[in-house]
């Protein structure tokens, strides 16, 4: 599927879920324009991999592992 259809499809989604109101088409597309557009920059970005030293326990036991020269 091409880039304007998948917007095209995304704003029409976008309309029904806003309760199909008139005269808004164009706040429609901008705003699929946007989350397509944001959609290919994570695709592009690849998958976040999470860092394993993140969470792993408290600072001291961090600090104190780090001196025991683990």
């Amino acid at each position: 599927m091409d880039k304007e259809e998948r917007i095209r499809q995304r704003a029409h989604e976008i309309w029904e879920r806003e309760g199909r109101p008139q005269g808004r088409e164009r706040e429609h597309w901008d705003q699929a324009v946007q989350e397509i557009e944001a959609e290919g920059s994570e695709a592009e970005r690849g998958p976040v991999v999470p860092d394993p030293t993140v969470g792993t326990g408290s600072d001291s036991e961090v600090r104190g592992s780090k001196r025991r020269g683990k």
